[in-house]
Protein backbone atom coordinates (compact mmCIF):
# COMPACT_ATOMS: atom_id res chain seq x y z
CA UNK A 1 0.00 0.00 0.00
CA UNK A 2 1.54 3.30 -1.43
CA UNK A 3 1.72 6.26 2.08
CA UNK A 4 -0.94 8.66 0.07
CA UNK A 5 -3.12 5.20 0.31
CA UNK A 6 -2.37 4.86 3.72
CA UNK A 7 -2.70 8.21 4.94
CA UNK A 8 -6.34 8.25 3.56
CA UNK A 9 -7.17 4.91 5.82
CA UNK A 10 -5.75 7.31 8.74
CA UNK A 11 -8.29 9.40 7.80
CA UNK A 12 -11.25 6.90 7.74
CA UNK A 13 -9.89 5.03 11.03
CA UNK A 14 -9.82 8.66 12.34
CA UNK A 15 -13.80 8.62 12.03
CA UNK A 16 -14.99 6.31 14.36
CA UNK A 17 -12.92 7.84 16.91
CA UNK A 18 -14.94 11.42 16.66
CA UNK A 19 -18.41 9.38 17.04
CA UNK A 20 -16.97 8.06 19.82
CA UNK A 21 -15.76 11.05 21.70
CA UNK A 22 -19.33 12.74 20.66
CA UNK A 23 -20.55 10.69 23.12
CA UNK A 24 -19.05 11.21 25.99
CA UNK A 25 -20.89 13.53 28.30
CA UNK A 26 -17.91 14.36 30.39
CA UNK A 27 -16.27 15.78 27.47
CA UNK A 28 -18.69 18.81 26.46
CA UNK A 29 -18.72 19.50 30.78
CA UNK A 30 -15.27 21.17 30.49
CA UNK A 31 -14.76 24.07 28.26
CA UNK A 32 -12.15 26.62 27.88
CA UNK A 33 -12.93 30.08 27.11
CA UNK A 34 -16.67 28.89 25.18
CA UNK A 35 -14.97 25.91 23.78
CA UNK A 36 -15.98 22.66 25.19
CA UNK A 37 -12.91 19.77 25.53
CA UNK A 38 -14.74 17.76 22.85
CA UNK A 39 -15.09 20.73 20.19
CA UNK A 40 -11.32 20.63 21.09
CA UNK A 41 -10.40 17.25 20.26
CA UNK A 42 -12.80 17.10 17.83
CA UNK A 43 -11.19 19.77 16.01
CA UNK A 44 -7.71 18.47 16.44
CA UNK A 45 -8.88 15.56 14.69
CA UNK A 46 -11.04 16.97 12.37
CA UNK A 47 -7.49 19.40 11.18
CA UNK A 48 -5.20 16.87 10.87
CA UNK A 49 -7.50 14.12 9.07
CA UNK A 50 -7.97 17.12 6.78
CA UNK A 51 -4.37 17.78 6.74
CA UNK A 52 -3.83 14.09 5.09
CA UNK A 53 -6.18 15.17 2.66
CA UNK A 54 -3.42 17.74 1.55
CA UNK A 55 -0.94 15.80 2.30
CA UNK A 56 -1.63 12.24 0.37
CA UNK A 57 -2.83 14.14 -2.74
CA UNK A 58 0.31 15.98 -2.72
CA UNK A 59 2.53 13.14 -2.22
CA UNK A 60 0.51 11.07 -4.69
CA UNK A 61 1.25 13.29 -7.48
CA UNK A 62 4.33 14.72 -6.73
CA UNK A 63 5.77 10.87 -6.39
CA UNK A 64 4.01 9.98 -8.79
CA UNK A 65 1.73 7.49 -6.48
CA UNK A 66 -1.48 7.85 -8.08
CA UNK A 67 -3.77 4.77 -7.78
CA UNK A 68 -7.09 3.54 -8.75
CA UNK A 69 -7.46 2.96 -5.11
CA UNK A 70 -6.42 6.79 -4.28
CA UNK A 71 -9.03 8.02 -6.91
CA UNK A 72 -11.81 6.45 -5.24
CA UNK A 73 -11.03 5.87 -1.14
CA UNK A 74 -10.07 9.64 -1.50
CA UNK A 75 -13.16 11.71 -2.26
CA UNK A 76 -14.87 8.60 -0.16
CA UNK A 77 -12.64 9.19 2.70
CA UNK A 78 -13.38 13.13 2.29
CA UNK A 79 -17.12 12.52 2.32
CA UNK A 80 -17.25 10.00 5.23
CA UNK A 81 -15.23 13.30 7.61
CA UNK A 82 -17.24 15.74 6.06
CA UNK A 83 -20.44 14.20 6.98
CA UNK A 84 -19.22 12.77 10.27
CA UNK A 85 -18.21 16.89 11.18
CA UNK A 86 -21.46 18.41 9.80
CA UNK A 87 -23.68 15.23 11.55
CA UNK A 88 -22.34 16.47 14.90
CA UNK A 89 -23.27 20.20 14.00
CA UNK A 90 -26.20 19.22 12.97
CA UNK A 91 -27.04 17.16 16.16
CA UNK A 92 -26.05 19.98 18.35
CA UNK A 93 -28.61 22.69 16.02
CA UNK A 94 -25.31 24.89 14.49
CA UNK A 95 -25.49 23.86 10.92
CA UNK A 96 -28.74 24.43 9.14
CA UNK A 97 -30.68 20.89 7.71
CA UNK A 98 -31.32 22.30 4.72
CA UNK A 99 -27.18 22.85 3.69
CA UNK A 100 -26.30 19.16 5.15
CA UNK A 101 -29.04 17.95 2.43
CA UNK A 102 -28.02 19.83 -0.22
CA UNK A 103 -24.41 18.39 0.64
CA UNK A 104 -25.58 15.26 0.99
CA UNK A 105 -27.82 14.88 -1.92
CA UNK A 106 -24.76 16.36 -4.15
CA UNK A 107 -22.54 13.98 -2.71
CA UNK A 108 -24.93 11.19 -3.69
CA UNK A 109 -25.27 12.32 -7.35
CA UNK A 110 -21.55 12.35 -7.50
CA UNK A 111 -20.87 9.14 -6.11
CA UNK A 112 -23.45 7.69 -8.82
CA UNK A 113 -22.31 9.19 -11.72
CA UNK A 114 -18.78 8.10 -10.72
CA UNK A 115 -20.68 4.10 -10.94
CA UNK A 116 -22.03 4.53 -14.02
CA UNK A 117 -18.79 5.60 -15.38
CA UNK A 118 -16.69 3.10 -13.79
CA UNK A 119 -18.90 0.71 -16.04
CA UNK A 120 -16.85 2.15 -19.05
CA UNK A 121 -13.59 1.94 -17.55
CA UNK A 122 -13.14 5.61 -16.88
CA UNK A 123 -12.18 6.88 -13.52
CA UNK A 124 -12.57 10.68 -12.71
CA UNK A 125 -10.40 12.43 -10.79
CA UNK A 126 -11.45 15.39 -8.48
CA UNK A 127 -11.54 18.69 -10.56
CA UNK A 128 -9.97 21.85 -9.39
CA UNK A 129 -13.44 23.82 -8.32
CA UNK A 130 -14.88 20.28 -6.69
CA UNK A 131 -11.37 20.43 -4.46
CA UNK A 132 -12.08 24.29 -3.65
CA UNK A 133 -15.06 22.91 -2.73
CA UNK A 134 -13.96 20.59 -0.20
CA UNK A 135 -11.35 22.74 1.18
CA UNK A 136 -13.76 25.48 1.97
CA UNK A 137 -16.15 22.64 3.08
CA UNK A 138 -13.26 21.68 6.03
CA UNK A 139 -12.37 25.22 6.70
CA UNK A 140 -16.27 25.76 7.03
CA UNK A 141 -16.39 23.04 9.61
CA UNK A 142 -12.75 23.70 11.25
CA UNK A 143 -14.20 27.39 12.30
CA UNK A 144 -17.83 25.88 13.67
CA UNK A 145 -16.05 24.04 16.16
CA UNK A 146 -14.87 27.44 17.58
CA UNK A 147 -18.58 28.58 17.07
CA UNK A 148 -19.28 28.83 20.84
CA UNK A 149 -16.42 31.16 21.64
CA UNK A 150 -17.99 34.21 20.26
CA UNK A 151 -20.85 35.01 18.11
CA UNK A 152 -18.80 36.30 15.33
CA UNK A 153 -17.12 33.15 14.92
CA UNK A 154 -20.28 31.68 14.48
CA UNK A 155 -21.55 33.72 11.88
CA UNK A 156 -18.34 33.46 10.31
CA UNK A 157 -18.54 29.83 10.03
CA UNK A 158 -21.88 30.14 8.63
CA UNK A 159 -20.82 32.62 5.86
CA UNK A 160 -18.22 30.15 5.00
CA UNK A 161 -20.89 27.15 4.76
CA UNK A 162 -23.14 29.11 2.76
CA UNK A 163 -20.15 29.29 0.70
CA UNK A 164 -19.61 26.12 0.58
CA UNK A 165 -22.99 24.97 -0.08
CA UNK A 166 -22.71 27.16 -3.13
CA UNK A 167 -19.71 25.59 -4.16
CA UNK A 168 -20.98 22.20 -3.63
CA UNK A 169 -24.18 22.84 -6.09
CA UNK A 170 -21.96 24.73 -8.83
CA UNK A 171 -19.09 22.07 -8.84
CA UNK A 172 -21.78 19.17 -8.71
CA UNK A 173 -23.04 20.97 -11.99
CA UNK A 174 -19.66 21.27 -13.84
CA UNK A 175 -18.85 17.40 -12.76
CA UNK A 176 -22.48 16.13 -14.25
CA UNK A 177 -21.79 18.59 -17.24
CA UNK A 178 -18.20 17.99 -17.87
CA UNK A 179 -19.64 13.87 -17.76
CA UNK A 180 -22.66 14.26 -19.69
CA UNK A 181 -21.77 12.67 -22.44
CA UNK A 182 -20.84 8.94 -20.84
CA UNK A 183 -23.87 9.43 -18.52
CA UNK A 184 -26.34 9.98 -21.24
CA UNK A 185 -24.91 6.80 -22.92
CA UNK A 186 -25.96 5.13 -20.07
CA UNK A 187 -29.18 6.34 -19.81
Amino acid sequence: MTLPNKLTMVRILLIPVMVILYYIPQLREIEFAGLSLLYLIEVIIFALASFTDFLDGNIARKRNLVTTFGKFADPLADKMLVFTAMSIFLADGILPMWVFVIILIREFMVSGIRMVVVEKNVVIAASKLGKLKTATTMIALIVMFFSGMHEAVLITSQVLMYIACALTVVSGIEYFWKNKATILESI
